[in-house]
């Protein structure tokens, strides 16, 4: 029997892709273009460090290219792209949004990792209750890094634009995305002391977070399109939802706990959004 939780997810992803892919057509080919790039970049990411490291394998999805879900690479496509949306609309220097960018996909990591492989959607190669119970830290290292690059990648070469041409920058910024990650991950692993490595997470991501709250970004001051609340919110509820329904939640409440804090994060930085839309079907469309 078909398992309800990977059939679920995966057309959630689906929906999501379909919402983004709507917004990108509003603007023009090229953001198409970008948005599709962003989910092939998922899927040479995912390929690559199956290949590579052999640190985690994945479940049966409906779909399957090879070891990897197409949802999968899709749902990195989308998350990167409604980030992007939203950083768009803040006061932010543009040098510091694919900081942003990060940050806005670790808010959903941190609730989804740990609840998603107890539903088998991977598994990690280490024990279920080790690091962040059952999640290596350097998931979230890599997350941040994964969209970080993309994201900068693709800003710095649309400055480009008019020299490389609407096709070429996106798959400039896969290449980017993959040498970067690629690159920043042998420089992690060369480096022989696990400490220093757990530190340097951890200072790294602390000092994003830091730089974002130094800069006092005011947010909303831009047209923001209802896709940065659905992306967000849809993976939020969702493995909220089948936290509490599979009971995972209940046996491990702190992961309760996280859940809740991302979802009160998320939502706060929404709100002001929601307070001057209220009308429904009345949302700006973001611009690129």
């Amino acid at each position: 029997m078909p398992n309800i939780y990977f059939i679920t997810i995966e057309l959630l992803i689906y929906f999501l892709f379909t919402v983004c892919l709507v917004h990108a057509r509003r603007q023009s080919w090229a953001a198409v273009w970008q948005l599709t790039a962003g989910a092939v970049f998922g899927l040479l990411l995912e390929w690559y460090t199956i290949q590579q490291f052999h640190l985690y394998t994945y479940g049966r999805f409906l779909i399957m290219l090879g070891e990897v879900p197409l949802p999968i690479g899709v749902a990195w496509g989308v998350i990167i792209y409604s980030a992007r949306q939203f950083s768009d609309t803040t006061s932010l220097p543009e040098w510091a949004r694919p900081v942003l960018d990060g940050l806005l996909a670790l808010n959903i990591d941190l609730s989804m990792d740990a609840i998603a492989i107890r539903l088998g959607f991977w598994h990690w190669e280490i024990g279920i209750n080790q690091q962040y119970f059952g999640v290596p830290y350097g998931n979230f290292w890599a997350w941040f890094w994964v969209v970080f690059f993309f994201s900068a990648g693709l800003r710095l070469l649309t400055r480009w634009n008019y020299f490389l041409g609407s096709i070429a920058t996106p798959l400039g910024a896969v290449v980017t995305g993959v040498a970067g990650f690629v690159g920043m991950d042998y420089l992690m692993s060369t480096n022989g002391s696990y400490y220093v490595y757990q530190i340097t997470i951890a200072c790294v991501l602390i000092g994003a977070l830091l730089l974002i709250l130094t800069l006092r970004p005011k947010l909303h001051i831009g047209s923001e399109p209802v896709l940065t609340t659905w992306v967000p919110g849809v993976f939020h509820v969702y493995f909220f939802a089948t936290g509490l329904i599979s009971g995972i939640t209940l046996q491990q409440p702190i992961l309760l706990v996280v859940s809740l804090a991302m979802i009160v994060v998320a939502a706060l930085l929404h709100w002001k959004r929601h307070a001057r839309q209220s009308v429904p079907g009345n949302e700006p469309v973001g611009a690129e």
